[in-house]
């Protein structure tokens, strides 16, 4: 039998609607989550209690941490998250080179940049310049060396010096050829005129001029002020040439029979006089060569350290396609070597001609091609008895002045030039 004590089931007194029975007013319905909290307090009141300190906190015998064990504590924090000395001193180190790297790179670019020869010339300059013939990468290369008035490299003046110089960094050796600025050739406008006014359409038409009359690709450029120059030897202390000929310049400076030491200024009136010497414009450019020798020298014969402030200073005498880069590892490879530098020096064949009343230089073609022969070949250009390689021997391209205007039957001409590059003293 059912037992209705409680009130029959379906009404709010029977125990299974007991606890959806209806709460007095202001009495939170009973839920389970309640049913669970009340009953957790319930059981938590009677669990035992830790007994309460007999010493208020700011009893006078109450323990309180000394100072010296807060500060023991502390410092045991700090010492779980500080850095080992080691890592803290390589932290510092690689902060200073990174500071160092950056101000670097920027005194590097702004040499580059005040080297470098911008703009549309700059450009053609690139178009114009070749890779070596021989594709390797230790493999000489051909350079075309000019000294102007115009420090920007750009058109718009002649050039009073032209060089080709080959250089062998794998052997230490450097071979410099003057080619006379008043050499007759013909222009890429078929006109007639010196090579040196090339240099008036820019450095690209110089390059292409001076390929076309050696023969051989050019890889670099580099164009000069003799003037400017005179800082750079002043820097390097001066530097020693071997004087042909005792001779007094226009400048007034005087200059003695053999080994001397001159300043900038000295250098700078050395390679321009052409009037006190015999050679004449012949001698003046035996002098330009003898100087790019001694500023060579004396540069790599400087301490490694002194060499980026050389470089500074030649920065401000040059413009190039080279980088501060090439010309620095240049100097370190030659260095490295072991080799002492192999400088040869030479000017083209050739003498003085008049054609229609304008002066010119005329140039000796089988002794020009000979001696390019024996400059691509890395011998000394000036040795007429040196035997050939075949390669060079049967490379018709060597020294063929394809753009040379004077004429090609010039043996008697030669024979009665007032002048010829035999005459210069040595």
């Amino acid at each position: 039998m059912t037992d209705y004590s409680n009130g029959p089931e379906g009404t709010t007194s029977h125990p299974k609607h007991a606890r959806h029975a209806r709460q007095p007013q202001g009495t939170p319905a009973a839920t389970p989550a309640n049913d669970f909290a009340q009953d957790v307090s319930t059981r938590s009141e009677s669990l035992p209690r830790a007994a309460a300190s007999p010493l208020p906190a700011d009893s006078p015998t109450a323990h309180h941490p000394s100072q010296e064990e807060v500060r023991n504590l502390t410092h045991r924090e700090h010492r779980k998250r500080r850095l080992p000395i080691v890592a803290r001193i390589l932290l510092v180190v690689v902060a200073i080179v990174a500071v160092a790297g950056i101000a670097a790179a920027a005194w590097v670019g702004h040499l580059n940049s005040s080297m470098s020869v911008n703009g549309s010339e700059g450009q053609k300059l690139s178009r114009a310049l070749k890779k070596p013939a021989s594709g390797k990468k230790d493999a000489p290369f051909y350079m075309v060396i000019i000294g102007s008035d115009n420090r920007a490299g750009v058109a718009g003046s002649r050039s009073d010096v032209t060089m080709l110089a080959r250089v062998d960094l794998a052997h230490s050796t450097v071979t410099l050829v003057s080619i006379p600025r008043d050499t007759m050739v013909h222009a890429a406008n078929g006109s007639t005129e010196k090579i040196n006014a090339e240099y008036n359409n820019g450095p690209a038409a110089t390059v292409e001029a001076v390929s076309k009359f050696a023969g051989v690709p050019i890889t670099h450029y580099m164009a000069m002020s003799f003037d400017d120059l005179s800082g750079v030897i002043d820097r390097l202390g001066g530097i020693t040439v071997n004087v042909p000929e005792a001779f007094t310049s226009r400048d007034g400076y005087r200059f003695t029979k053999g080994d001397q030491n001159i300043s900038g200024v000295e250098a700078f009136s050395y390679v321009r006089d052409r009037y006190n010497e015999s050679g004449g414009d012949f001698g003046r450019a035996q002098a330009q060569r003898q100087v790019v020798e001694a500023i060579a020298r004396k540069a790599l014969a400087s301490p490694v350290t002194e060499l980026p402030g050389v470089v500074e200073a030649l920065a401000g005498s040059v413009s190039t396609d080279l980088s501060v880069t090439d010309l620095v590892s240049w100097a370190t490879t030659v260095k490295g070597s072991g080799i002492r530098l192999k400088v040869y020096s030479a000017v083209v064949p050739s003498y003085s001609l008049s054609q229609n009343g304008v002066s010119y230089v005329g140039t000796m073609y089988n002794e020009w091609r000979a001696m390019m022969q024996r400059v691509d070949a890395g011998m000394d250009p000036n040795d007429a008895n040196a035997q050939v390689p075949r390669a060079q021997a049967s490379n018709t391209a060597l020294g063929a002045a394809e753009n040379a205007a004077s004429p090609r039957d010039y043996q008697q001409l030669a024979a009665n030039a007032g002048l010829t590059t035999n005459d210069v003293a040595h």
